[in-house]
């Protein structure tokens, strides 16, 4: 099975995001795919080099990382599903609203085009704020699915939810049989 495995800017969940991936690149064909924001930026948690050089190593291949390079993921190259790990709430709010204006939000917008499955693994600071919607919006929507998520930090940031990445692997099977895994939301 070809997944397609998108890296959005949630910086602080890029180390779990590649432990994620690199445990699925034992089992799937991963074709990587990088935000502009996380190709480009450098914080605290990592340099751009290096995360581009880690998911190269953990693919075999370098990552996509342009509308350019993701819009051949759905007719001409179609993956079997496509999973955003992480998914920030910029991307979900794009994704619900229908703009495909980034590398991650186009190669989901090929891949249900090609009526393949979008798994979303949330980290946003604003999930249960602004982007509650949307989260709403693709939950109704076909080909699109959610890993499990959890308030991270119920006092300081109330609006935050993180998902639950060891839930990835049989999110990716239930997504492929069309079934939705919940709980959605729980308490950890």
């Amino acid at each position: 099975m070809k997944i397609g495995f998108c890296i959005c800017g949630s910086f602080c969940t890029h180390k779990k995001a590649l432990k994620t991936m690199r445990a699925l690149s034992k089992k799937y064909e991963i074709v990587p795919v990088l935000s502009e924001h996380a190709a480009q930026t450098d914080t605290r948690f990592g340099t751009h080099d290096a995360l581009i050089s880690e998911v190269t190593k953990i693919c075999g291949r370098e990552p996509v990382m342009t509308i350019e390079g993701a819009e051949p993921l759905g007719p001409i190259e179609p993956l079997d599903m496509l999973v955003i790990c992480p998914c920030t709430g910029n991307t979900l709010a794009k994704i619900a609203s229908g703009i495909s204006d980034t590398s991650v939000t186009l190669a989901a917008k090929a891949t249900v085009r090609a009526d393949r499955p979008v798994l979303v693994a949330l980290c946003s600071n604003d999930a249960l704020g602004a982007n509650l919607k949307n989260t709403g919006v693709l939950l109704n929507r076909k080909n699109f699915y959610f890993v499990p998520m959890y308030m991270d930090d119920k006092e300081k940031k109330p609006h935050s939810l993180v998902c639950d990445f060891s839930a990835l692997g049989k999110c990716i099977q239930a997504a492929m049989r069309g079934k939705q895994i919940n709980p959605v939301f729980f308490e950890k």
